[in-house]
């Protein structure tokens, strides 16, 4: 099994937030768990995905729900 790991760069376009937002959010412990290697950060697809996943909603009532609930 192949592993598909994205840079903070490919993450950034693809939620289409700054590099300097997803900086900020691992300092704050906030997103999808990452790999730090040799000081390079590195995203696994399927960690990126299960992040995705767990912020699906179905109301505005859920997401508030689990903005307050969520343990990042």
């Amino acid at each position: 099994m192949d592993i598909i790991l994205f840079d903070q760069k490919q993450l950034a376009k693809r939620w289409r937030v700054s590099q300097g937002t997803l900086e900020r959010w691992r300092s704050e412990g906030i997103g999808p768990v990452f790999l730090k290697m040799q000081g390079q950060v590195r995203y696994r697809q399927e960690d990126i995905e299960a992040f995705e996943k767990s912020c699906l909603v179905c109301s505005t009532n859920d997401a508030k729900r689990k903005a307050t609930s969520r343990q990042y």
